[in-house]
């Protein structure tokens, strides 16, 4: 379709190439693609591993690469101390590792979150760690020191903070869609100051503030030479301009709680709608206000992952939920395949070296072939389970356990 790009993430490279960084959640292009190099598809806690770091605390942030710093967010158990952990991605030794943020009171999270899930965003000279409304961090990767710092951003999210922030030229935005408050802010990302603030203003249908807390984090478009920063939340998802925080569209749903990072090809924005039977929506990106009724060109009610986000590969879409693999069509959501896989997920799977890998709460990681049949590869195991997704530079998988983070590498 003419008119509509993709605004693939990649941050500004100097001197490194761009295969060998994993500035962001899900990657360079956002979506859980890695570069075509070939990465190991077996492993286990004696093969392939060039070296195993212990990684204190709880925290389900997805590690972040550029050059040869890997960062990632940790927190203790309790919440009341929210760090930044640096690795050498060449020997696997902490060169950071510093207590940001401390808590006197931290609210409750669930079991299944942790109080440092949202992923770091990394460009050249800077790291941006953020823990929701406990506070946004902006260090210098060379020594470690906060450059900025915000904790006036308020929320309750009620069951702990998940979305991650982006950087979009000097921006940084970030979600916060809470118990009490549902609002996004795009802030200086060289000062911290806020440039825009945008409230929801969606119609929730119900007073319980559980029904309106989302874990999004959005993705960049552009239609008819024209950004548009794609921003699902509870009940709804919503196009804005990026520049103000100006609404283009909107799509409602029942759903809420939405984790998954949306996707865009074929002309289409695929959205996920998150717990309370989770459907996933394909969307023509073109309209103007309300096109619920418009503009959305199909919807896949079964078997939709709650948290993981999918994969679109070529022509068609994979995703996990409650270990049932499932492929359908991106043009039509037509199911090609479904197979039973075992354990519960909550990481992304990711494309690598032409294989999908899934990654259990259990540890185990199914590597499997793209295509219109499922043709699994290998099933590898660690001692612990992921609930972090996967990063990938160079020909090397960077995978966080609940406990460690792992270089798996031939």
């Amino acid at each position: 379709m003419r008119g509509i790009v993709c605004l693939v993430m990649i941050l500004s490279v100097t001197g490194v190439n761009a295969d060998q960084n994993w500035p962001q959640f899900r990657g360079p292009s956002a979506d859980g693609h890695a570069a075509s190099t070939p990465v190991a598809v077996s492993w286990s806690e004696a093969e392939n591993v060039a070296w195993k770091t212990p990684i204190h605390g709880r925290g389900w942030s997805s590690p972040v690469i550029w050059g040869d710093q890997i960062w990632m967010g940790t927190a203790t158990e309790d919440g009341k101390e929210m760090s930044a952990v640096c690795v050498d991605r060449n020997t696997g030794k902490v060169l950071h590792d510093r207590v940001l943020f401390r808590n006197a009171e931290p609210r409750f999270c669930h079991a299944l979150n942790s109080y440092a899930s949202p992923t770091p965003v990394i460009e050249a000279g800077r790291v941006y760690v953020h823990f929701g409304s406990y506070g946004t961090a902006c260090l210098d990767t060379a020594t470690g020191k906060t450059l900025w710092e915000r904790r006036d951003l308020p929320c309750h999210h009620w069951r702990g903070p998940g979305s991650s922030p982006i950087i979009l030229d000097n921006m940084l935005i970030v979600h916060f869609d809470g118990y009490d408050l549902q609002y996004l802010v795009a802030l200086d990302k060289r000062t911290g100051k806020t440039i825009w603030k945008k409230d929801r203003e969606i119609d929730y249908g119900t007073d319980d503030g559980d029904q309106m807390k989302a874990y999004c984090t959005p993705i960049v478009i552009e239609v008819d030479g024209q950004q548009q920063l794609i921003s699902p939340a509870a009940k709804a998802a919503i196009a804005y301009n990026p520049r103000n925080g100006e609404e283009i569209w909107r799509v409602r749903f029942a759903q809420h709680s939405a984790t998954a990072r949306p996707l865009f090809g074929h002309g289409l924005v695929f959205i996920n709608t998150g717990f309370g039977k989770a459907q996933l929506h394909a969307v023509k990106p073109t309209g103007r206000g309300d096109v619920t009724d418009s503009h959305v060109v199909w919807r896949v009610t079964k078997s939709v992952p709650s948290m993981p986000s999918q994969l679109l590969i070529g022509d068609l879409i994979y995703m996990i939920h409650d270990g049932v693999a499932t492929c359908v069509e991106a043009k039509t959501g037509e199911k090609v395949w479904q197979e039973r896989l075992s354990g519960k997920y909550s990481a992304s799977p990711i494309f690598a070296g032409g294989h999908i890998y899934f990654l259990s709460q259990q540890g185990k990681t199914t590597v499997v072939k793209p295509g219109r049949t499922y043709q699994e590869v290998a099933v590898n195991e660690l001692d612990d389970g992921f609930m972090a997704s996967p990063a990938v530079a160079g020909t090397a998988l960077f995978l966080r356990t609940k406990k460690h983070l792992y270089r798996i590498e031939n």
